[in-house]
Parts: C-alpha cells; sequence; structure tokens
C-alpha cells in the first residue's frame, strides 16, 4: 500500500503554478511593466528559455543563483526559471551595501548572479572585497547584467575590476534558451527552492531555506490572507521580492492567473496611477508604502471619489507597527487595510486580519469580529498551530489578556532551516516548534495580542512591562513623526524608563527642546504614565540591511556610561 500511494503522490512545487498558469490563463496578462505587456503563456515560454540557457550553461540541481534586481519582469521571471532548472534562487536586498553583499555572496557561494544595471557597482566593489579577502582563490559568479527595459541590451555594462566573472546580458541568455526544455523537477518536495537573507537583531545575515512544499503551500495560503481572487486580482508590487519571496506573492499570483504590475520605484503617484489605469485590486508592504498613501491624501481631493467609487476596495496588507491616524486617513480614501503579523522563517506574514484599534480587538464581540477571529483561524490551516507559551515549560499561557509568553509557530509552512548553520536551526525549532522571541498575550476571544520582541520589552521601576511597540504606536501618530524606535534606558537606580529615537517629518522645525516637550505631552494624553517615554532623541535612525531599526545600537546609545543625550535634528 505504500508503494502505491508513492507512485500516485506528485511533489508539490511552485513551478507547476506557472505551468498551470500557461494552460488555464493562456491569453490573460501576467506582466504590466511600462510598455511592456506580457501573457502568461509568453512568460512560461520565457521561464522555460531561461531555464535551458542556465542549464546548457553548466547549472545543476541544487547549485544557488543570486540575483540582485528591484521589481522588475526579470526577477519575477527568475522565481520560475531558476527552480525550473533546479537549482535555488536568493533574491538578494537591492540596499546592500558592498561588504554585506561579499559576506552574503561568501556564503551563497552562487553559480550564476543576474545583477540590474543600477548596482553593477556594488556587485563589482563585492567582488573584489571576495578576492582581496581570499587571494583570488573564491570561484567566481556567472554574471548576468539586467538593462534597463526588456527590450534594450545597451544599458547594462559588465563590471571591470579584479576578478574574473564570466558575464552575459539578460536577452542574450533569453535567445539561447529553447522552450522544449524539460522542466527539472524536485527529487522530493522538501528540496529547497529559495534562500532568503534577514539579519535578524544584531546584523549578522542568516541564510533561511525555503522547500518546494512549504513554498507551494504557502502561496495558496497567501490566496486566502489577501481574498485573492480567480484571474481578476491585480497585483501591484510594492513590496519587495526580495522579502521573502515577496511573501510569495510571486507564486501566487500564477495559482490565480492574476495580474503583476511591476515597477522600478515605489512613489505616491506611480501607486495611485496604477490604480486608477490597471485597475489594482492588492497591494502589500512595510508601514512606509501606508504613510506614502497618507502623506499623499491631502493632494487626493480629485483621486479620492474615483477610488470610492470602485467596486472593490484596493486590499493594503501592512506589516509593522501601524499609527492608527495614518490608517484612517488610508481607509477615507476607499483602500481596505489588513494588519500582517510574520517573519522570514515562517515564509513572511503568517497571520492576517482587518486592522482594528487595540481597544476593538480586545473588547469586541460582535459578529462582524466573530467572523474576523474566525477568519484567522482559518488562514493557519498550513500553519497548523499558532500558540502563545511560557518558555521554560512549554505550556500555553492562560487566555486572560495578561500573561505574557513567547509566540511560537507549528506547521508545513516553516523555513527547512538556516543555511549552513545547524546549530542555529537547532536552536530555533527546540521542542518541534519554531521560537520566534517574540512576547504576546491571549486575549479571552482567542486573538493573540503581540507585545514586543523579548530583548525590547522594558520593565518599568514599578515592574510593569512596557511594550515598546505600543509607545511606537503611539509616537507615530503625531503628525511630525515619520519613525521611531523606543529602546529602555537605565536610571542612576538601574530601573528602565522608555527613551524615544524619533526621526521627524521633513519640514517639521522647532527647537529641540519644544519638540521634546510637545512630544512627550502628546503621550502623556494617550499612554499611562510609567509608559511615557522622558528621554527623546532626534535624528536619522541606524537600520541594518533589511531596512529593520537596530535596536542594539540605540540601546547602548541610550545607556552608554558617562554620555549625555545629545538632542538635534
Amino acid at each position: 500500500m505504500e508503494d502505491l500511494l508513492h507512485h500516485c503522490s506528485a511533489t508539490l512545487s511552485p513551478v507547476d503554478l506557472l505551468e498551470r498558469a500557461a494552460k488555464l490563463y493562456a491569453d490573460n496578462i501576467s506582466i504590466i511593466y511600462g510598455s511592456l505587456t506580457l501573457s502568461w503563456t509568453q512568460v512560461h515560454q520565457r521561464c522555460l528559455k531561461l531555464a535551458s540557457a542556465l542549464a546548457h550553461l553548466g547549472l545543476s540541481r541544487g547549485q544557488t543563483v543570486a540575483a540582485l534586481a528591484p521589481n522588475i519582469p526579470a526577477l519575477y521571471e527568475l522565481h520560475f526559471a531558476v527552480p525550473m532548472a533546479g537549482a535555488l534562487l536568493s533574491a538578494l536586498n537591492i540596499r546592500l551595501d558592498a561588504a554585506t553583499l561579499a559576506v552574503i555572496l561568501e556564503k551563497l557561494e552562487p553559480q550564476f548572479m543576474f545583477v540590474d544595471f543600477q548596482y553593477v557597482h556594488t556587485v563589482h566593489k563585492a567582488l573584489e572585497i571576495l578576492v582581496s579577502q581570499n587571494n583570488n582563490s573564491t570561484k567566481q559568479p556567472v554574471l548576468v547584467l539586467i538593462p534597463e527595459l526588456a527590450d534594450d541590451q545597451d544599458q547594462a555594462t559588465p563590471p571591470t575590476g579584479d576578478h574574473d566573472a564570466a558575464t552575459f546580458k539578460y536577452n542574450d541568455l533569453l535567445g539561447m534558451g529553447t522552450t522544449d526544455f524539460e522542466t527539472v523537477k524536485p527529487m522530493d518536495d522538501g528540496d529547497p527552492i529559495s534562500v532568503n537573507f534577514t539579519s535578524g537583531s544584531t546584523g549578522e545575515p542568516k541564510g533561511v531555506i525555503y522547500s518546494h512544499r512549504a513554498a507551494y503551500l504557502n502561496s495558496l495560503a497567501s490566496i486566502l490572507r489577501y481574498d485573492m481572487r480567480v484571474s481578476s486580482s491585480v497585483f501591484l508590487w510594492t513590496v519587495d521580492m526580495f522579502r521573502c519571496n515577496g511573501w510569495c506573492c510571486t507564486w501566487a499570483t500564477a495559482a490565480i492567473g492574476g495580474t503583476n504590475i511591476c515597477l522600478r520605484d515605489v512613489s505616491a503617484k506611480f501607486i495611485f496611477d496604477s490604480i486608477l489605469v490597471h485597475s489594482v485590486t492588492h497591494m502589500c508592504g512595510a508601514p512606509a508604502i501606508l504613510n506614502m498613501i497618507a502623506d499623499h491624501a491631502p493632494t487626493c481631493d480629485q483621486i479620492r471619489p474615483l477610488l470610492l467609487a470602485r467596486k472593490e476596495k484596493v486590499h493594503l496588507i501592512i506589516a509593522g507597527v501601524l499609527s492608527a491616524s495614518q490608517v484612517v486617513k488610508v481607509q477615507a480614501l476607499g483602500f481596505r487595510v489588513s494588519h500582517a503579523y510574520g517573519m522570514t522563517e515562517v515564509l513572511g506574514p503568517a497571520i492576517v486580519r482587518p486592522w482594528r484599534s487595540a481597544d476593538q480587538w480586545i473588547n469586541s464581540c460582535d459578529e462582524e469580529m466573530d467572523k474576523s477571529i474566525f477568519k484567522e483561524k482559518l488562514d493557519n490551516l498550513v500553519i497548523a498551530e499558532v500558540d502563545v507559551k511560557e518558555p521554560e515549560t512549554m505550556r500555553s499561557v492562560a487566555h486572560d489578556g495578561k500573561t505574557i509568553g513567547e509566540v511560537m509557530f507549528k506547521g508545513n509552512t516553516m523555513m527547512s532551516g538556516y543555511l549552513k548553520d545547524p546549530k542555529a536551526t537547532k536552536e530555533a525549532f527546540k521542542d518541534g516548534w519554531y521560537r520566534t522571541r517574540d512576547l504576546g498575550l491571549v486575549h479571552p476571544n482567542g486573538v493573540i495580542q503581540l507585545k514586543d520582541r523579548a530583548k525590547d520589552i522594558i520593565v518599568s521601576a514599578g515592574g510593569q512591562i512596557i511594550s515598546t511597540l505600543e509607545v511606537e504606536a503611539v509616537l507615530l501618530s503625531h503628525p511630525k513623526v515619520l519613525e521611531v524606535a523606543v529602546v529602555g534606558k537605565h536610571d542612576d537606580h538601574l530601573k528602565q524608563k522608555p527613551c524615544a529615537f524619533v526621526r521627524l517629518k521633513e519640514g517639521s522645525y522647532g527647537t529641540a527642546s519644544d519638540c521634546e516637550q510637545e512630544i512627550v505631552q502628546f503621550c502623556e494624553e494617550q499612554l499611562p504614565h510609567f509608559m511615557v517615554p522622558r528621554s527623546v532623541v532626534f535624528g536619522e535612525l541606524p537600520v541594518n540591511s533589511t531596512g529593520k531599526v537596530q535596536k542594539f545600537i540605540l540601546r547602548d546609545k541610550a545607556n552608554a556610561s558617562h554620555a549625555s543625550i545629545i538632542q538635534s535634528h
């Protein structure tokens, strides 16, 4: 019986989703990028040609292909073409500096590297670093240069320097391939399909490995999470494809035969133009996308009626700390806003629910809220289990809205592990659960409320637990605040108080002392006394290669011995 089941079963791979799209949605538009329009048949054929060319040049099963490019058609196609050739794709953060890129490339050892013309110089410097550090012993990847436009052969110029890397151009590679290429199927759907890098909280790059099976299941789950509809969904690429393979929406849009609106640069004007011209239905991303739309709201008097008149609101899914006032502005424009929670290790957002204030989620018991809670639990079918546990005993915390524990996941859409780091992998999956290191609690109605990262939580002099995320959410609602990070600062008695690091919006002037007083008073009106920041530092916030604020640097700055906080902006 086991042998029969084995022969009847099929491996699960996102590649199948493109092959299916080419059959069912052949002439439907797959990609729009400026004046370029491609159908699903055309995208499928281009991916076959690309996979064929890569195989012809020596790419084999299990090898790695790196890519450094914005959200353009080439990067979308690589999400299918690379696994078609049996290899792993690692889409890298376009904001990486050369030194960090060199560290990642040394760990990845890619056979090929696709480089957008804008980032040729960064790659050139990274390769020079590798050569100098390894005395020219490191094998160089084959470079493939991506031009600005799909039909432009002259935009990309191969890098030159003290490295020995063969180079091709993207369109030349397509011309080398054939459409009769036989896709290399995974031997097992647990085989790796991609590597996504996360720097964590310390800045050390970690490669997170996704399997074909996990990516396939999470792509289908994304359709549920984001309420995507077959063939009628139009996805605007405002979330980076290098983030968890675009939250797996690269593959999800193929599953439903939707349309991808690719873009090189994100702006409020492009967002609104795309919505009106292409009837966009879905957008995802970081809070910066929400703020971009909200800050554009005052100039949207002509656009607002058109957005509100649409039968279907644009579904905007945001992961991160949200400002309630910004959400209200965006909703008034006709957007439907959802709040997402997840991480690279669980393939992106794992929980997505309609945005509501914390009080609404905690206190509401109406029918609509019950449906939302049910929908969240349904969405977690592929996750299997989400729980808040006491990390030592592994017992679930009481559903009393008070007891804090660690948020943990178990299911089918977890990472396979960290690249070349079995020790970290073992620690992450201790006792069979993925340990998020995030603290949360569970309310009597079953809603999990995230409190903070374990290392970021502040314990006040009175023993009260202070969530830096909750303080940050209030600060972000201040009209002058653009970015914020809150850390614990020790007083003379080594007790902790919130210290806020704030980046003001452009044009928000005034003396530092006046701004500090205004912000502290603003917090006093909305927060309990013990949660109000008593120190405010103005300036740029340090971020890592993935764009996350490096709070450990800010903690060191706030608690530096014999150092006084210099207030400037």
